[in-house]
């Protein structure tokens, strides 16, 4: 079996030494290349769309235009990409926005090298990829705003979980902590086969698409 495909990365923070630490980090790891970085939305969108890198790391308090309003013009210049914000915000507007104007994830800067990069190929496969720590805020934003965002709207709980059995609730709620499937199987015992056995059947019975849209419902429901 081939390996699966490099993901490509460009990196844009103002903060130099962060920018060069994270490039050199993320360069460490196995199926992830930093193709780029830029210190600002313009520098961003310009190399964007020379580059085209899968995966675009943003921060929101860049010089100028802020990371959030940039998002848009990111993809223009680079419709494929995966806009996900890396920041230090855990404003509950800077979130919304963020999903609105179109971002896959929004990671805070507290997050362990090895998660980001496990959240980076999450993101590549299609899943919205949110911090633990702001999925109460995702709920609170949204059931505050009849205006939730495309493929967000569904982030939100459709109602009570008591189709699910005590252990298929366990692992909601540990999901909603943030848990990984390994860490999940460690916890309870159990193969992390069955874990994603479990995940499936979640996501089928809940009826939503990702796992961070189990994790808000965990988190609206006060498992976790």
């Amino acid at each position: 079996m081939s390996p699966p495909p490099t993901i490509r990365l460009l990196v844009v923070d103002d903060h130099t030494l962060f920018r060069r630490a994270l490039t050199a980090l993320l360069g460490s790891e196995p199926g992830l290349e930093v193709v780029g970085d830029a210190a600002d939305a313009g520098e961003a969108q310009r190399k964007a769309e020379r580059l085209q890198p899968d995966v675009i790391l943003l921060d929101n308090h860049l010089p100028g235009v802020a990371g959030v309003q940039a998002i848009p013009a990111l993809l223009e210049a680079c419709p494929h990409a995966r806009v996900i914000m890396l920041t230090v915000s855990e404003d509950e507007q800077d979130l919304a926005a963020a999903l609105r104007a179109g971002a896959a994830g929004y990671l805070l800067k507290t997050i362990e090298g090895d998660a980001l990069a496990q959240a980076i190929v999450r993101a590549m496969r299609g899943d919205s990829v949110v911090a633990p720590e702001m999925t109460g805020k995702l709920v609170a934003v949204f059931r505050q705003s009849a205006a939730a965002p495309e493929g967000v709207s569904s982030l939100l709980p459709i109602g009570p979980l008591d189709g699910l059995s005590p252990r298929e609730r366990e692992i909601l709620g540990a999901i909603g902590r943030g848990a990984t499937n390994k860490e999940i199987a460690r916890e309870f015992g159990i193969a992390e086969s069955t874990v994603k056995i479990h995940v499936q059947h979640l996501l089928r019975k809940l009826d939503v698409a990702s796992r961070v849209q189990l994790a808000v419902i965990a988190s609206s429901q006060g498992l976790g």
